[in-house]
């Protein structure tokens, strides 16, 4: 299931989601490691985590007693395309009014 841009976003709203999704992008880990490197408790961590899965950016796999999470950049590509397209749009629209302003 894809995730609509606005839940990416959203995610993508908090500084240590996004700490979060750079330490996934490197590899897979827990949350206690991803604790580790922040100064928020495990359970922050995993309050965070689960909001990035809410927006389809993370996935989890259980590995004996813990749970291993990792990113899905599937949204984040959805997410950039609207912000091309949205951007192609200004583009187009700046391009036209710099033409009428040289007439």
């Amino acid at each position: 299931m894809a995730a609509a841009p606005d839940a990416v976003f959203s995610a993508l709203a908090d500084p240590t989601r996004r700490h979060l999704i750079e330490a996934l992008a490197s590899r897979p880990a827990s949350a206690t490691r991803l604790a580790a490197d922040l100064p928020i408790s495990r359970q922050a961590v995993a309050k965070h985590l689960a909001g990035l899965r809410a927006a389809h950016l993370v996935s989890v796999e259980r590995a004996g007693r813990e749970a291993l999470y990792s990113l899905d950049p599937r949204p984040l590509g959805a997410a950039a395309e609207w912000i091309a397209r949205v951007g192609g749009e200004w583009d187009g629209r700046l391009d036209e009014l710099r033409r009428a302003l040289r007439t």
